[in-house]
């Protein structure tokens, strides 16, 4: 009888949710991810110790102020992990623009091609890149323009149908929907403890979303995200991807049993829907209706730029005692 996680790789695309090389190796998933909670905890462990001094060493013989070394240092962590990684991975790594420029078209649209171009003087060609952006208005814009630029992008912190047809509209790469934390405030708001896996509202959401794409021809992919627990994925399965933490993957390579496909274009297990075009005001409308999507993604850029300030701090005090 076959592991979960291996039953599961034949119906989604697995992706590691973790910083960490090691894990990354030890369960082979085809991409991995990034985000400023996962690279500060990296930055600090002390295995990774020789990529932060040598990271460290380069900004500055390249910056001049503190500041600018700082801003530097921050880039080319993220690219120094994302380089480690793609020597492990086969496809493609997931690097994110700061939280803080979750509001503003121009200095994503900037960022994202400073990162690329990093990578792409480092010898990784784009298409191995995807460049992580909130699913704010302003993130689906700047997403757009830089798939213009043959840039691909992952939508991050997305909570709501109305963030992904937006995103999809956008022509962007691939969406992240946030299972888990969807799940998180269903359970804190509704009174209820848990739920059945199939009435998981994370998991009720995400093949929502699966079935539009597919019923419509939507080429962007849909990757759950941020789960809870082995009940979200088996519900999942089919998904065109699935990112996991490695606790999730190391539970799902201990239990064997079989899986069956949940999610199937050729078999939508949602009732056809009316294509929706979206401007910014029917997008900001339709966000502003949903109250879970429109809290946790508050909650979820408050919280990213939060690691990213704490990032911030470290670097800053291993810059002013090396």
């Amino acid at each position: 009888m076959t592991n979960l996680l291996d039953a599961l790789k034949q119906f989604s695309l697995i992706v590691a949710d973790t910083g960490d090389f090691e894990s990354i190796r030890k369960y082979q998933p085809r991409d991995a991810t990034t985000n400023p909670s996962l690279l500060l905890k990296a930055a600090q462990m002390p295995e990774y110790t020789d990529i932060l001094s040598r990271t460290l060493t380069e900004t500055k013989a390249q910056a001049g102020t503190l500041e600018a070394s700082v801003k530097l240092a921050l880039d080319k962590l993220s690219i120094a992990f994302g380089l480690e990684i793609l020597k492990i991975v086969p496809h493609r790594v997931s690097t994110e623009v700061d939280a803080r420029l979750s509001f503003d078209v121009e200095g994503s649209v900037a960022k994202g091609r400073t990162l690329i171009r990093y990578y792409e003087s480092a010898g990784i060609p784009r298409e191995r890149i995807l460049i992580k952006l909130a699913s704010t208005w302003e993130g689906v814009c700047a997403a757009r323009q830089l798939q213009k630029d043959g840039i691909r992008c992952n939508m991050t912190l997305l909570f709501s149908f109305a963030q992904a047809v937006a995103c999809a509209e956008a022509g962007v790469q691939l969406i992240s929907p946030f299972v888990g934390r969807i799940l998180d405030w269903h359970k804190k708001n509704s009174g209820r403890a848990d739920y059945p896996p199939a009435e998981d509202p994370g998991v009720v959401s995400v093949t929502k979303i699966y079935d539009y794409y597919k019923q419509h021809g939507y080429n962007t992919e849909v990757m759950g995200a941020s789960f809870r627990n082995m009940g979200e994925l088996i519900e999942l399965a089919g998904c065109d991807l699935l990112t996991i933490s490695p606790g999730l993957l190391d539970e799902l390579q201990k239990s064997n049993g079989t899986l069956a496909r949940k999610l199937d274009p050729a078999k939508p297990s949602t009732a056809p829907m009316s294509k929706i075009n979206l401007d910014e005001k029917s997008f900001r409308w339709m966000s502003n209706e949903d109250q879970m999507a429109t809290e946790k993604l508050s909650d979820g850029i408050r919280l990213f730029a939060a690691d990213t300030l704490k990032l911030e701090k470290f670097i800053t005090e291993k810059l002013q005692s090396s």
